[in-house]
């Protein structure tokens, strides 16, 4: 079922509501005037519909759009429409300098650097590591270079997210650079690691450069702050799994962890 009170728009818009952010039509139908916010659709479902009409319309859905119901938001994109001017004219409301995103997070782990390294490079057991993570899919393997595949686990409104990064481990520095392959919102996304030995054990460093396409909702300050917040929680999670898997004697070193 489809929405169809509003702007002419407004069954295209709810129509890519539910084909990509997970929206439920039976309760768009039931509640039109409700908000995006109101309907479950969260900041991420959001990015996912940003994305979707920039590429169809040429047009920016600000953040705000969250507080708008979707006949608002297919009349909010048809007006930018409208006076974009041809789609070669048209200019993001974000598109303007920025400071690329820059975060930078570690953790010390109670474990050895090798074992550290062994575990937390093996990709395809990422699953076992992270939270996040519902699906690792190794797509091709070069020496110590790796391309996979990351689905996460669905969220809130039922959409799995998902998109290919690769990353190459360098065994004599003990430091991995990764990037994203499939950039979705991104500009670009890099992402480096970095392993120290300390006295308490081994401390593992993320340090991420990236910047947002001028269609995100969602500009690098912002983004910064959310990867910051995850980073640390997803850290600890690490943490905590490893020095346990130690403990009881499930994890020994038995390589050089290249991939």
């Amino acid at each position: 079922m489809t929405v169809t009170q509003g702007h002419p728009l407004t069954t295209a818009i709810t129509d890519i509501l539910v084909a990509h952010c997970g929206l439920d039509p039976e309760a768009a139908a039931r509640t039109p005037a409700a908000s995006l916010e109101e309907l479950g659709l969260d900041s991420l479902a959001l990015l996912e519909l940003s994305a979707v009409v920039a590429d169809r319309y040429r047009v920016q859905i600000p953040e705000q759009a969250a507080q708008l119901s979707i006949p608002a938001v297919a009349d909010l994109v048809a007006r930018k429409a409208d006076s974009s001017g041809p789609p070669e004219q048209a200019v993001p409301v974000q598109q303007r300098a920025q400071r690329p995103g820059h975060t930078e997070n570690s953790i010390v782990i109670a474990a050895p650097l090798p074992l550290v390294w062994e575990i937390t490079n093996d990709v395809a057991n990422w699953t076992e590591l992270f939270t996040e993570y519902a699906v690792v899919e190794i797509l091709h393997r070069e020496g110590n270079t790796v391309r996979f595949r990351l689905t996460m686990h669905p969220d809130e409104n039922g959409v799995s997210w998902s998109w290919v990064s690769e990353r190459t481990a360098d065994l004599a520095t003990r430091q991995v650079h990764a990037h994203r392959v499939e950039t979705g919102p991104f500009e670009y996304m890099r992402i480096h690691w970095r392993y120290t030995e300390e006295p308490e054990g081994t401390r593992m460093t993320w340090v991420q450069d990236f910047s947002m396409k001028p269609t995100a909702p969602v500009d690098n300050a912002g983004m910064t702050d959310r990867i910051n917040t995850n980073s640390l929680v997803q850290l600890a999670v690490i943490k905590e799994r490893i020095e346990r898997r130690v403990q009881t004697g499930e994890f020994t070193a038995t390589g050089d962890g290249d991939e």
